[in-house]
């Protein structure tokens, strides 16, 4: 891979190649990306989704919206630390093509803005209750109607696919999708492969699928474009990650590990004693113990101790980077950057803390179990109205469900996958309180 590839401006439905230098400094190509993003409803929804306290009422607790927001503003710093190490390193990147410091940091900031917003209601057990309506439940019986590809699409439903799908999809009126530049979206493309074979490789790029067969022909116009290396022959798609999106994992690594661990800390989860000497290690070699020690309350020595210890990382994820920035060009690195710091046991004596009082609270546990039955009663509805418009048995039921759908599913031009899929994108873009309520009205309780 190299770098020139790897930047490119172009969009869906461009004819002549854009060029860094004939770009207006004032709105860049790369920050056209991170407005898109931002100004789309899909962004909006995040608002109301779980980021691990679902539907929490505190002002302190991180929904996936804010937490976006911090990767974002995180990966921004990533970029540009490491944008201004590759351009000395590759000084006819600026010279030649006119590429700048924060072009890298651009890139990277609208990555991670975008990393959540495939996700569904309820944070990631939405996922699997998703996932497992079609394997185990009611719609495991859709299984001989798909190819394999498609139907672990569905059991194995997967926000990041999901996410490539809002940004890429094709509908009346918006061809492109949110049309953003392919080095955004190969930068957000975290798992570029397909959902079969499941972990062929213990590489971090075979960790999870990251397209949806109904995608396949959009994910491979933007790998070939960048020149994205293939990493298997024949039938099965897999390919390099871009250079950039270690970086977007590495943001949100940081972001997730401190922040959750700050929400616990803030809701009592977490004994404040105990959480502080937990972050203390993880900067002992930077941290102003006089400045600490002036501070009277556990929220500003949170704060102090958060933002030394997301520095700390940052800094360190570069070095990392550059370190071994051959190697991921080659698509020969296999691990996550933070995989790699000398940090590592405590970042993972943090995230051990977290999921023993966080994660596995009763809170919420009790709310991921009230999400999956929501999701899994609207899916329930959703497909046997699908099923029953193509055997041609729809009931006066149905044609009022039909009526809830989008606009933008034309169930007539659509094939059965197709159509399983759009609806399992719709329910994936309800926030938590609207997918609570659109099962509410179904099930006859808002009347």
């Amino acid at each position: 891979m190299n770098w020139e590839q790897l930047l490119s401006l172009k969009r869906f439905g461009d004819t002549n190649k854009r060029l860094r230098k004939e770009q207006d400094e004032t709105r860049l190509g790369f920050e056209v990306d991170y407005d898109r993003i931002i100004f789309s409803s899909e962004f909006r929804s995040l608002q109301d989704k779980t980021q691990v306290i679902p539907l929490s009422k505190t002002d302190f607790v991180h929904t996936r919206l804010t937490h976006s927001l911090e990767v974002s503003v995180v990966g921004r710093s990533l970029g540009r630390k490491v944008g201004q190490r590759l351009l000395q390193k590759y000084p006819h990147l600026q010279n030649i093509h006119g590429y700048q410091i924060n072009d890298f940091g651009a890139i990277v900031a609208a990555a991670s803005l975008a990393h959540d917003i495939g996700n569904p209601p309820f944070g990631h057990s939405g996922e699997k209750a998703i996932g497992e309506f079609f394997k185990t439940g009611k719609g495991a019986k859709f299984k001989e109607y798909l190819t394999d590809k498609e139907y672990q699409d569905l059991c194995d439903f997967e926000g990041n696919a999901n996410g490539f799908k809002i940004l890429t999809e094709s509908r009346q009126g918006r061809e492109g999708g949110l049309r953003l530049s392919y080095a955004t979206l190969g930068t957000f493309m975290k798992y570029p492969k397909e959902s079969l074979p499941k972990k062929p490789t213990n590489h971090i790029a075979d960790k999870k699928y990251g397209f949806f067969q109904s995608e396949k022909e959009a994910f491979m116009d933007v790998a070939s474009e960048l020149g994205l290396k293939q990493t298997r022959s024949g039938s099965d798609i897999s390919y390099t990650r871009h250079p950039l999106t270690f970086l977007v994992e590495a943001a949100d690594d940081i972001c997730y590990t401190i922040i959750d661990f700050e929400d616990g800390i803030n809701l009592g989860w977490i004994q404040e004693e105990f959480a502080l000497e937990y972050l203390i290690n993880l900067v002992k070699d930077t941290i102003n113990k006089d400045n600490y020690n002036a501070l009277t309350n556990t929220e500003d020595r949170i704060s102090y101790l958060r933002a030394l210890t997301i520095n700390t990382l940052i800094n360190e994820a570069v070095e990392i980077f550059m370190n071994h920035e051959d190697s991921i060009l080659q698509g020969a690195f296999e691990k996550a950057l933070l995989d790699m710091s000398k940090y590592k046991a405590q970042i993972k004596d943090v995230i051990n803390i977290s999921v023993k009082n966080i994660y596995n609270s009763k809170e919420v546990i009790d709310k991921e179990i009230a999400g999956h039955e929501v999701l899994n009663e609207l899916l329930n509805i959703f497909t046997a109205t699908i099923c029953n418009h193509y055997d041609g048995n729809l009931s006066n039921y149905d044609h009022l469900i039909l009526k809830v759908f989008p606009k933008t599913l034309d169930l007539n031009e659509s094939s059965f996958y197709q159509s399983i899929m759009a609806i399992c994108n719709y329910i994936s873009k309800l926030s938590d309180s609207n997918a609570i309520l659109t099962h509410r009205k179904l099930k006859g309780n808002h009347l």
